[in-house]
C-alpha cells in the first residue's frame, strides 16, 4: 500500500465500528473502554469515476463507472489524556500513528462519553474538547521525544553547522517526520531564524505544532449523528476543522445487508434497494437507516475516507497503461492499474512510482486520450492515463 490512513481517538468512540464499515474486517466492538488493545489493519477504498466510461468497453474493474482504490487503514488504540505520559495505552497509540500520512479523528458527537471514554448520558461529554485533546497529545509526544536530548544536539548543530531541518527530522523520524515537514514547520513557526541553543520549550512546542499539522494532517468524523436527531443537539463545530457527521452503526448495517445479499448499495450512497424478502426486524432497521440517509444524504463514512486522501492529501489518481489506443497492459487488461499521486506530481514520478529502473531510464510519456507526447516535468492531472517509455528492460 502506498497510503495509511489511522484511525484515532478516544476509547468507545466507535472506531472499531468505522474501521470495520469500510474494511469488512472481523474486529472486537464493544461498549466499555480499550476494546482495541493492538492496532487492527486492513484494506478500505476511495472512490474515484472510471475513464473507462471514454470507452466502448468497461475495464472490468470498476462498478457502474466508479473505480475503487485501495489504501492501508489502521485503527489504533484508543486515546486518553495525557497519553503522551503514558496513560491508558498511551505510548501504543502514539507508535502506531507513526505509520499514517493523515488521520481521522473519530470523534463521539453525542456526548454520551466522557473524556477518558467511560459511557455517560447522552449530551453530557464535551466533543469539541475531545477534538482539540488529541491535537494537543500528538504535539507533546512530539515535543517530548525532540526535546529529550536537545541540548546536545543543538550544540552539535552549532558546532558541526548540520541543517537544523535534518536535525529536526532525524530526532521525529520514528514519528513519521521528513526534512520536508521539519523545513515547512520551521518557518511556519518563525524559528528558522533563531540559534537552537537558545530556543525556549515554548519555541520548542510550537514548532512541534507546526510539525503535526503538516505531518500528521487530521479530518474529524463525528461520529453517531442519528443518536444526534434524537437528542435534538446540533453537528459539533470548531474553528479550523473539517468536521464530517457520520454514522458508522448506519454504514456497518448497510455493508452486512449488502454482503447477505438482503439489499443493493453502493457505498457512500444515499439510498439502497431491497434485494428480497425480508422479515419484520430487518425491514424495521432498515426503515430506520433509510429515514437517516433521506435526512442526511448518506453515512458520511465513504465522505470522510474519499475527502481525507482527496482533500486533505491532495491526491490524485492516474492510470499507467502500455498501449496508448487500448489503454492496456502487454497481456490486454484494461487500465490494469490505478495509482494514487500528490497533486503536481509529473511523468517521471510516475515512472518512478512504477519501478526504479524505469525512472531511470526514462524517455518520454504519453497521454492515452491525445496521444500527445509529454516531457518529464509534465505536471500530471486527475484521472489521466499516461504510457511510459523508457529504455529500461
Amino acid at each position: 500500500m502506498s497510503m495509511t490512513l489511522g484511525l484515532a481517538g478516544k476509547p468507545n468512540a466507535g472506531k472499531s465500528t468505522f474501521f470495520k464499515s469500510v474494511t469488512m474486517a472481523d474486529v472486537e466492538i464493544a461498549n466499555y473502554p480499550f476494546t482495541t488493545i493492538h492496532a487492527n489493519h486492513g484494506v478500505a477504498y476511495i472512490q474515484t469515476p472510471c475513464p473507462c466510461s471514454e470507452k466502448e468497453k468497461t475495464c472490468g474493474k470498476c462498478k457502474d463507472g466508479i473505480r475503487y482504490v485501495p489504501i492501508d487503514i489502521i485503527d489504533v488504540a484508543g486515546l486518553v489524556p495525557d497519553a503522551h505520559k503514558g496513560k491508558g495505552l498511551g505510548n501504543s497509540f502514539l507508535d502506531d500513528l507513526r505509520q499514517a500520512q493523515a488521520i481521522i479523528h473519530v470523534v463521539d458527537a453525542s456526548a454520551s462519553t466522557d473524556a477518558e471514554g467511560n459511557p455517560i448520558d447522552s449530551g453530557s461529554g464535551n466533543p469539541a474538547a475531545d477534538i482539540e485533546f488529541l491535537d494537543y497529545e500528538l504535539e507533546m509526544w512530539m515535543f517530548e521525544i525532540l526535546n529529550r536530548n536537545w541540548t546536545r544536539l543543538s550544540r552539535k548543530i552549532k558546532a558541526e553547522g548540520i541543517k537544523i531541518e535534518e536535525a529536526v527530522a532525524d530526532q521525529l523520524s520514528g514519528a513519521g517526520v521528513t526534512i520536508e515537514h521539519a523545513n515547512y514547520a520551521l518557518h511556519d513557526s518563525n524559528l528558522n531564524s533563531i540559534e537552537p541553543t537558545k530556543w525556549t520549550e515554548e519555541d520548542m512546542i510550537r514548532l512541534c505544532r507546526s510539525i503535526r499539522k503538516e505531518s500528521k494532517p487530521m479530518i474529524i468524523a463525528a461520529n453517531k449523528f442519528d443518536v444526534l436527531d434524537a437528542l435534538g443537539i446540533p453537528i459539533v463545530s470548531v474553528e479550523g476543522k473539517t468536521i464530517i457527521p457520520t454514522s458508522a452503526a448506519a454504514e456497518l448495517a448497510l455493508k452486512s445487508a449488502a454482503k447477505n445479499g438482503v439489499i443493493h448499495y453502493t457505498p457512500g450512497a444515499g439510498s439502497f434497494e431491497i434485494a428480497g424478502e425480508i422479515n419484520p426486524a430487518q425491514e424495521k432497521g432498515l426503515n430506520a437507516v433509510k429515514d437517516l440517509l433521506e435526512k442526511h444524504g448518506s453515512t458520511g463514512v465513504q465522505d470522510c475516507i474519499n475527502r481525507a486522501v482527496f482533500e486533505l492529501l491532495d491526491m490524485i489518481v492516474v492510470y499507467p497503461v502500455e498501449d496508448e489506443g487500448k489503454w492496456t497492459n502487454k497481456t490486454g487488461d484494461m487500465l490494469p492499474d490505478a495509482y494514487l499521486m500528490k497533486r503536481g506530481s509529473t511523468c517521471k514520478d510516475m515512472a518512478y512510482r512504477i519501478h526504479s529502473d524505469i525512472g531511470d531510464h526514462f524517455l518520454y510519456a504519453v497521454d492515452a486520450r491525445t496521444k500527445m507526447r509529454l516531457a518529464e516535468k509534465h505536471e500530471l492531472q486527475n484521472g489521466d492515463v499516461i504510457k511510459i517509455v523508457s529504455t529500461a528492460k
